[in-house]
């Protein structure tokens, strides 16, 4: 079965920091471009940052850029979005979701998607 099982979520002060996993099973991410994705409450899902399939390309919303950083390590068949200087605005359900591309990566056309992990950011 392919999938794509986020971890790493939970609740944090404004200020802090947490770390989430992406994890794919039943295929492997060296060929995928990977995204992670966002929705808040009451608003549409955003991308928040992807990395292309060998890791050399990456984008960041403005909202988050100088805060997260994504990285991969495609011998764990994993990436992570390490989230920083967390603010409550940051609260969401976070998603990954892979598309297979080179060279680069898009917050379109994904061929995979999770289930997510919830982010609350309070105090």
């Amino acid at each position: 079965q392919l999938q794509l099982v986020e971890s790493g979520g939970g609740l944090v002060q404004p200020g802090g920091s947490l770390r989430l996993s992406c994890a794919a099973s039943g295929f492997t991410l060296d060929y995928y471009a990977v995204g992670w994705f966002r929705q808040a409450p009451g608003k549409e899902r955003e991308g928040v940052s992807c990395i292309s399939s060998s890791g050399g390309r990456t984008k960041y919303a403005d909202s988050v850029k100088g805060r997260f950083t994504i990285s991969r390590d495609n011998a764990k068949n994993t990436v992570y979005l390490q989230m920083n200087s967390l603010k409550p605005e940051d609260t969401a359900v976070y998603y990954c979701a892979a598309e297979r591309r080179d060279y680069t990566c898009y917050f379109y056309d994904m061929d995979y998607w999770g289930k997510g992990t919830l982010v609350t950011v309070s105090s």
